[in-house]
């Protein structure tokens, strides 16, 4: 049977703004990356995220980021090493200070946005990332794309592969830029078939129609994409009509 976890972002909103439906997702993912006030969030959002997903068992991550509000996370930053692996550290104990407030802890890290495409390629800052795992944790795991730089800099912690649903992939295996036309799948039947393609063949069809290996763990569907409720509902029903077994990862 194939095992499947189903992720996405929550906790995005800041201040009176509100990204998404937090508490209905949290219905239907087993995990929950959660901001940490350097992309969105902050400390009264990241604590309703984090009793909410205790509350349903659903399990949390904190997603780490550039400091970019302004940006949502997605500006490439020109970061030192040090300042990095500084900044993801400050993150992942804010929010597993909250998570442990109201019962839970953080259970894994994936990076957002923009450092998340980064670490994937630059093993510079995949290593900044990685440190600060380390020194607060070295059981975390981290998650990523396949075969990303993270998987070889991130010696001695545990790497887990994730693909996305509800995005478009380049016949390299990486996430066609949210610039380019058609980037985000809309359509809830078509990325619930893109789901349990991914659970139970390992694998997605890139945009020129080419078939890429995935092999990955965990399923990401954006929580901020519009109709994000639906997506995710669209695309538990059909990995669990499929015989897909959908737990956490971590």
């Amino acid at each position: 049977m194939a095992v499947i976890d189903i992720n996405a972002d929550l906790g995005e909103g800041f201040g009176v703004w509100r990204l998404g439906d937090d508490l209905a997702l949290l219905d239907v993912v087993t995990s929950a990356n959660v901001a940490c006030g350097f992309h969105a969030g902050d400390p009264v959002i990241m604590r309703r995220a984090c009793a909410g997903a205790v509350e349903r068992g659903v399990v949390i991550g904190a997603q780490v980021s550039y400091r970019d509000l302004a940006g949502f996370g997605r500006r490439e930053m020109d970061v030192a090493e040090e300042e990095l692996t500084a900044d993801v550290l400050y993150q992942l104990a804010a929010l597993d200070g909250i998570a442990r407030a109201e019962g839970g802890r953080v259970a894994y890290v994936k990076p957002h946005g923009a450092l998340y495409h980064r670490v994937a390629r630059d093993p510079v800052q995949a290593r900044a990332v990685a440190e600060a795992v380390r020194v607060y944790d070295a059981t975390l795991p981290l998650l990523s794309l396949p075969g990303s730089a993270v998987h070889t800099e991130a010696q001695g912690l545990t790497v887990v592969a994730e693909c996305f649903a509800d995005r478009a992939y380049t016949p390299a295996g990486s996430l066609v830029s949210r610039r380019e036309p058609d980037a985000v799948v809309h359509d809830p039947a078509l990325v619930a078939e893109r789901a349990v393609r991914m659970a139970v063949d390992g694998t997605v069809i890139a945009i020129d129609g080419s078939e890429i290996s995935l092999g990955a763990r965990s399923i990401c569907v954006h929580g901020d994409t519009p109709g994000a409720v639906a997506l995710a509902q669209a695309v538990r029903t059909a990995l669990t009509e499929a015989g897909v077994a959908l737990e956490p990862f971590a």
